[in-house]
């Protein structure tokens, strides 16, 4: 490998440093320092935070020209495709031309409801339920007053999990209601039943577990960049020149397991910069080329307050997480802590965020976090 890039993963206080040529969508990582910084550890001067000072100062609020268009390799909010995205889509189509031929005045009450523009969509918008795996291509919408489904987001489940959920629990479930008919027609002694109930019955606990998606009280104080992913943080990494953020800054890695909550959170009120997909190879999220060699999705964002900072938001794919989940839209603003995706399956999650005077990291490797209610950093003034 190359010096273009270096990158550092630390994992239970062990560093390791890898170099590879820096890629279009890994922002570049050189230099790491101060590993496993503790909680609320002050960073000590850069010697470029003067420099830094003064340009935050006199940075003007982000312009909207300054947004890059969605790169053609993002057709839908889940742009590496999959087996049970492509059923749902079928499933879809069949809906939409059942509602056409037997509800065409349902089919004009929505379309007489429906805002903004479906330009851009890859099919015909007749409902809510149609935006789910293309929000990011178009600009229409329905206020919550006229969306007949917006109960569904009340559901503590993740939406973007519909359905895996189905296609895996529905099979689940049936074996499981199925041995227990078994044990009780042939008055089978209760170990036995125990024996064919039990092993569907816990497969099914386990996808259900993985979908959920609990409520999270979001952190108000301004300043406070909070974590974008549920688990346990595996790096914390200062880089002495990111592209996008142009400056040195702060790398924070988070290890998701199989038993994390797997949605992403907005970590501060932000507008969508740019969107940069790579497809890639499903190597253990523990391994560190991981962060390099796996299919991810890069975000950059600017927050809407004064200094605005730059960040960053890699999703990045494992072994068994095999798809990346993200519906913004370039140009959106999207508040702190607001749901914007998901990994499936074990994964890893990264946020970048500039190494700018009165930054003050708060967590340190190892420690266990929450996306959306955990702060990561924060900005002293």
């Amino acid at each position: 490998m190359s010096a273009g890039e270096q990158l550092s993963i630390t994992r239970g206080g062990v560093g390791v440093h890898l170099h590879r040529p820096c890629g279009l969508l890994a922002s570049p990582a050189p230099a790491p320092r101060d590993h496993g910084r503790g909680s609320g550890a002050l960073f000590p001067e850069h010697p470029r935070r003067g420099m830094m000072k003064a340009m935050s100062s006199a940075r003007p609020a982000p312009a909207e020209n300054a947004v890059e268009p969605l790169p053609e390799n993002i057709r839908s909010v889940q742009p590496g495709g999959g087996v049970c995205y492509r059923i749902e889509l079928a499933w879809a189509r069949l809906r939409r031309w059942r509602l056409r031929h037997f509800r065409p005045g349902y089919v004009r009450a929505m379309a007489a409801r429906r805002q903004g523009d479906a330009g851009g969509a890859p099919h015909e918008i007749l409902d809510p339920r149609d935006l789910k795996y293309c929000r990011n291509l178009c600009g229409c919408y329905w206020a919550e007053a006229d969306d007949p489904f917006h109960w569904r987001r009340r559901i503590p489940l993740a939406r973007w999990g519909a359905a895996e959920l189905c296609l895996m629990g529905g099979p689940l479930a049936a074996l499981t209601a199925a041995a227990g008919w078994l044990g009780w027609h042939f008055a089978l002694p209760w170990t036995a039943v125990l024996a064919l109930v039990l092993p569907p019955a816990v497969l099914l606990a386990l996808v259900v577990y993985f979908f959920r998606d609990p409520p999270r009280q979001i952190p108000q104080e301004p300043g406070e960049l909070v974590s974008p992913a549920d688990g346990t943080i595996a790096e914390v990494t200062r880089l002495d020149r990111d592209e996008f953020l142009v400056g040195p800054a702060v790398r924070i890695g988070i290890f998701l397991s199989i038993f994390n909550v797997h949605l992403n959170r907005a970590p501060a009120t932000a507008r969508v910069i740019a969107m940069r997909y790579s497809p890639g190879e499903f190597l253990n999220a523990l391994r560190p080329e991981s962060a390099l060699r796996n299919e991810n999705m890069w975000i950059g964002l600017e927050e809407t307050a004064a200094p605005h900072h730059r960040l960053v938001v890699r999703q990045i794919s494992g072994a068994i997480a095999r798809r990346i989940v993200c519906d913004l839209r370039p140009g959106e603003v999207i508040p702190r802590g607001r749901k914007f995706g998901m990994i499936k399956l074990g994964s890893r999650t990264e946020l970048i965020l500039p190494d700018a005077p009165g930054l003050r990291i708060e967590v340190e490797v190892g420690r266990r976090v929450k996306a959306g209610s955990t702060v990561l950093a924060r900005y002293e003034e």
